[in-house]
């Protein structure tokens, strides 16, 4: 009987740690051994750089937010340029404070709500100036007048005070003065008030700087000194005597 072919024997996985042949392996002829080599390793590619990317990721938040902190100062500069781009708004001139009454013969206070007629007491109004001459007046002559005056047309007439009087004056103008305009040829010189001295301290009559200080009563001069006012400057004095004989602007509440 024929012999059966041999059958080529495999090497057992455990034969081959290394190149060497083993003892199992040499004992079979028909052995086809080879050594085992280890497979290949597939070559990847590097990490990347972690703290790299970091850098990255934190430059892009700086970036980012200092564009959220720019934009409301882009968004204001795009709003002035649109501003500077649009047609100025015209600017109401400012009213006047004195101005004529529709017949021309008073000058209207506007804030004061007073009257004025627009010629000094003894000059004529013309309807386009005064003439005549102002008279002059003690105090006590100028209040005697006012009170004879409003019982004779009914019109609440006054001496002016302090502050009303010096309203009149233009004390921006060079030199300060009244308006021509509204008051032509008025006396520029001290004019009576109906403000009252109150001055209680003892009272050198040749001193010029002497004015009220206040108080409760009067000083024996006191009652012999009235306040007025300088139409050339708007300047005050309350120590000038009742006898003196000044010009009277008299003073009415507005129609």
């Amino acid at each position: 009987m024929a012999a059966k072919a041999a059958l080529p024997a495999r090497c057992s996985r455990v034969a081959w740690p290394s190149r060497r042949p083993t003892i199992a392996c040499a004992a079979r002829p028909h052995c086809s051994c080879r050594p085992v080599l280890p497979r290949p390793e597939t070559p990847h590619a590097p990490a990347p750089d972690r703290p790299a990317l970091r850098g990255w990721a934190a430059t892009l938040a700086l970036c980012a937010g200092a564009l959220l902190l720019a934009a409301p100062a882009l968004a204001a500069t795009d709003r002035e340029d649109e501003a500077d781009d649009a047609p100025p708004v015209p600017v109401a001139p400012a009213q006047p404070v004195l101005v004529p009454s529709p017949d021309g013969a008073l000058v209207i206070d506007t804030q004061a709500r007073l009257a004025w007629p627009r010629c000094a007491q003894g000059m004529q109004w013309t309807g386009a100036t005064c003439t005549g001459v102002a008279l002059r007046y003690t105090y006590g002559e100028a209040q005697a007048l006012v009170r004879q005056r409003w019982k004779d047309e009914g019109v609440r007439w006054r001496l002016p005070r302090v502050p009303e009087l010096r309203r009149l004056v233009n004390r921006n103008a060079q030199p300060p003065s009244v308006d021509p305009q509204l008051f032509p040829n008025a006396p520029l010189e001290w004019h009576w008030t109906g403000t009252a001295s109150v001055n209680t301290l003892s009272v050198n009559p040749y001193a010029y700087g002497n004015v009220a200080r206040g108080g409760a009563g009067e000083s024996s001069l006191s009652v012999q000194q009235g306040w007025a006012v300088d139409m050339t400057s708007g300047e005050a004095r309350g120590d000038v005597g009742r006898s003196t004989r000044l010009p009277i602007r008299l003073v009415r509440p507005a129609p």
